[in-house]
């Protein structure tokens, strides 16, 4: 298990997007063989998205042999509106990056039959190979993806209900009003997220202080699921400086010891231009 620890939420984002363009680079993604990417909502992802758009644009970055998966969509939002995860990943991200529309993966959360949608997604990640690398954020209780506390750490793609921290936290999103706010959700389990090849959880910001301290320093629990990532071969906890705020000092002094080993991973930032015959 690596932790990387930057100094603001803007480095920090800034090393993950470095992190996802060298594996999707590394990868040579073809054709016949795809790069898939799992991906997250919220607000603490949308720096990442940001440096991945200019790496397109600046031509060092290409999207067109990726596969995409998220982890959530809300139950009977309607998938036009405005606050649905359809609409999040193409306003922040898919509509300005050169990834094929078909190739991007949403649960339907207005499906007629949702456990047949959570069913046919975990199929069509089968079918894709698998997912290469998954990237997460998690909530302040701990919770990855809509893996609320007391969620099964063995648990693939349900219909959950969501708890009323969660629904609170996401009032700030639909006005704040908590009656304007979906109860219910799509998600991927924290067995499906294992399932993938790589793991990279992103956690900013002092209010998550908490939880990067049960993720990290205290055992696996499924009452702070994010903590299951331990027993993952290839986990990345990325984070700032303020969600260190709960951990030991011995503890941010030995992995930030280990900084110019995890740098090499993104140093040199490599380029599709390098690639090209």
């Amino acid at each position: 298990m690596r932790l990387v620890i930057l100094d603001d939420y803007d480095l920090a984002s800034e090393w993950a997007a470095k992190y996802i363009r060298n594996r999707i680079i590394q990868f040579k993604p073809s054709a016949d063989r795809y790069f898939t990417l799992g991906l997250p909502t919220g607000s603490t992802p949308l720096g990442c998205y940001t440096k991945l758009i200019e790496y397109h644009k600046n031509g060092d970055l290409s999207f067109k042999y990726v596969k995409t998966f998220n982890m959530d969509e809300y139950v009977g939002l309607p998938r036009d509106h405005p606050e649905s995860y359809h609409s999040y990943m193409w306003n922040n991200f898919f509509k300005h990056i050169d990834i094929e529309p078909q190739n991007t993966h949403i649960l339907d959360g207005n499906a007629s039959n949702l456990q047949a949608e959570c069913e046919a997604f975990e199929q069509k990640i089968t079918a894709a190979g698998g997912i290469e690398l998954f990237v997460g954020g998690i909530g302040p209780d701990g919770h990855i993806a809509f893996n609320e506390p007391g969620s099964s750490l063995v648990s693939r793609t349900r219909v959950k209900t969501l708890a009323k921290d969660t629904i609170v936290a996401n009032a700030r999103f639909f006005g704040n009003d908590l009656s304007r706010v979906p109860t219910m959700t799509l998600t991927v389990g924290v067995g499906t997220v294992m399932d993938a090849r790589e793991v990279m959880i992103l956690i900013t910001g002092a209010h998550k202080a908490f939880a990067l301290y049960k993720a990290i320093e205290e055992g696996v629990n499924h009452m702070w699921t994010v903590s299951a990532f331990q027993q993952h071969p290839r986990t990345i906890f990325i984070c700032d400086e303020d969600a260190t705020l709960e951990l030991r000092v011995k503890t941010v002094k030995y992995f930030k010891g280990l900084m110019h080993v995890h740098n090499q991973l993104v140093e040199p930032t490599l380029s599709v231009k390098d690639y090209m015959d």
